[in-house]
């Protein structure tokens, strides 16, 4: 089976690099594992809702709405076509294409995020269009319900998989051009089913081969539509 790379940001975490199926390998923005082949459901932290939209964010035609079907429950986000214009149009062209259609959330860390959008329930990853510029300056922040775009190392490497934060993220916000202060861009947000974010996250997970943090059964991805 092929991995992907694993990112980790601050003190306790580090970069690790592995081979994929393509040549553009999307990365996970994780903590460390604990090295054990399963792991209980995990206890979740008592954290704060997502903020409200802003009013630009509410502005009329601005913001594309998209629904994701999941095995879990419906989860709609609100994109920021304005702000993150070349993501948005990225990550549209494979819901349009139903590239998500039957991926899984296939890394699960309870109090930091769930990452889906790029392995079948048989833990193949699909091919991908070539990387995006990364516009994670952008102003949006990795706050509890942000969806990001993941990536490797490599600041320009982002592909189809994108990550949802469980809690707020501020050490994967862009604090400026450097390889270690990029971050990751914020290039949506949850507007509704952040509780059926939370039940994913709570999910029971085990190691796949040298992939940790997988959950037991799979979280599907069953669609994903434009919304009004």
């Amino acid at each position: 089976m092929k991995n992907i790379g694993l990112l980790s940001v601050g003190v306790a975490l580090s970069v690790v690099l592995t081979s994929c199926v393509s040549t553009q390998k999307p990365a996970v923005p994780a903590a460390p594992g604990s090295g054990k082949e399963t792991q209980p459901a995990k206890a979740v932290q008592p954290v704060k809702e997502a903020q409200p939209a802003t009013e630009q964010q509410q502005e009329k035609g601005k913001h594309t709405m998209v629904l994701m079907k999941t095995s879990m429950g419906d989860i709609k986000l609100e994109l920021f076509d304005d702000k993150a214009p070349e993501t948005v149009k990225n990550f549209l062209s494979y819901v349009d294409d139903k590239f998500f259609t039957g991926t899984i959330f296939h890394r699960v860390i309870a109090n930091f995020m769930i990452q889906g959008g790029g392995f079948t329930k048989d833990m193949q990853q699909k091919p991908t269009r070539p990387p995006i510029v990364n516009e994670a300056g952008n102003g949006e922040k990795n706050a509890r319900g942000a969806v990001a775009m993941a990536r490797t190392s490599d600041i320009n490497s982002a592909t189809a998989q994108f990550f949802i934060k469980t809690v707020d993220n501020a050490v994967l916000d862009h604090s400026d051009k450097s390889d270690q202060g990029f971050g990751y861009c914020v290039f949506g947000r949850v507007v509704e089913g952040m509780d059926v974010v939370d039940k994913i996250r709570a999910v029971r997970t085990l190691r796949v081969g040298p992939m940790a943090d997988v959950p037991a059964e799979p979280v599907e991805i069953k669609d994903m539509i434009r919304v009004k």
